[in-house]
């Protein structure tokens, strides 16, 4: 398939740099994947739209407030830099924004020191002068994406985390799971509706452009995942009862896709994964999918394109457009079902 093929018409004013409050009354399209036409809810309706046996999975990583900002020594030069994951205790793989070489010290806001150690082929590893974590949690904003076009503020740090975060390691929130409150929670619970978890560290694997003419030439790169035991169990059980598995989210489709054996059985996985889900993929344990509206031309478009048809998903992007829905990270969502 053609890069092309993933574009639709998009109004920019439509991005959200705020998140809905309270969270699970931002707009639900809901869009039938046997056909009909688009439904308007909110996040809210969700127990009246879901069924007694369903099983939610959310993914729990937790989002750090990665970001930070110094100056290059010597010359005084801005930098920002995104921590990634670590590398040893005080080395970091970092995302860099602004141009450095090995050997280059940064003196970073809140008065350490970071020192490149290796650049090579896009892979940017720095050695701090003191703890990440104290240092993340003195002077750390939290790693908003660009399209938000504001500085993050201390308020972020409770926007931009779902109500499920327990593991730290993400560089980017699995938005999907923005929307939920705890008496939503309460009311799923109330109608039957189970939850389960994930993790799955949301990297610079999810946010990689793709930049080739034909999407299967894009290579997806990887991201930290776990499903547990308890949650496979919870599953497969749930299968066997016939009742629905529901994604919130992209990250949790590619987790849980990534689990599934030869005869349909979820397995315990701990690990790397890099699947890259297109159009013609076969889903093998997501049923439902809950998803925020995505830029064009991702690896996460194609993804929900791959579950929804890519017709369907294109008209309902107009209407969403039509209708103006709120776009990205703290807009609206979608129910796939």
């Amino acid at each position: 398939m053609l890069l092309s093929e993933f574009d639709f018409p998009f109004d920019a004013s439509l991005v959200a740099d705020h998140p809905a409050e309270p969270r699970d009354q931002a707009r639900l399209l809901v869009l039938p994947r046997g056909g009909g036409p688009c439904m308007h809810h909110r996040v809210a309706d969700l127990p009246e739209l879901l069924k007694a046996n369903d099983l939610i999975i959310v993914n729990d990583t937790k989002v750090l407030p990665a970001r930070l900002t110094g100056h290059k020594q010597p010359g005084g030069g801005h930098l920002e830099l995104v921590l990634v994951k670590p590398v040893t205790t005080d080395q970091w793989e970092v995302l860099c924004k602004g141009s450095i070489k090995p050997g280059q010290v940064i003196e970073l806001d809140g008065g350490a020191t970071a020192t490149v150690t290796e650049q090579e082929s896009g892979r940017v590893v720095m050695q701090f002068s003191s703890s990440v974590p104290a240092l993340l949690e003195k002077v750390g904003r939290m790693p908003l994406p660009p399209y938000i076009k504001r500085e993050p503020t201390d308020q972020d740090r409770r926007w931009y985390q779902t109500l499920f975060a327990q593991r730290e390691g993400a560089i980017a929130a699995p938005t999907a799971g923005l929307h939920f409150t705890d008496r939503l929670l309460a009311a799923l619970k109330e109608k039957g509706v189970r939850t389960a978890t994930v993790t799955l560290h949301v990297g610079p694997a999810t946010f990689r452009p793709v930049t080739a003419e034909r999407i299967e030439d894009h290579r997806m790169g990887t991201e930290w995942a776990e499903l547990p035991s308890h949650t496979a169990a919870a599953i497969n059980e749930t299968k066997k009862a016939g009742g629905r598995i529901v994604a919130v989210g992209t990250t949790v489709v590619r987790t849980l896709e990534s689990a599934v054996s030869v005869d349909g059985t979820v397995r315990p996985t701990k690990g790397e994964i890099g699947l890259f889900i297109t159009p013609g993929y076969t889903f093998k344990v997501v049923d439902v999918l809950m998803t925020n509206f995505h830029l064009p031309r991702t690896t996460l478009l194609m993804l929900v394109s791959a579950f929804a048809g890519l017709e369907p998903l294109r008209a309902a992007y107009q209407e969403a457009v039509r209708e103006k829905y709120r776009f990205y990270s703290y807009g609206d969502a979608m129910l796939i079902l």
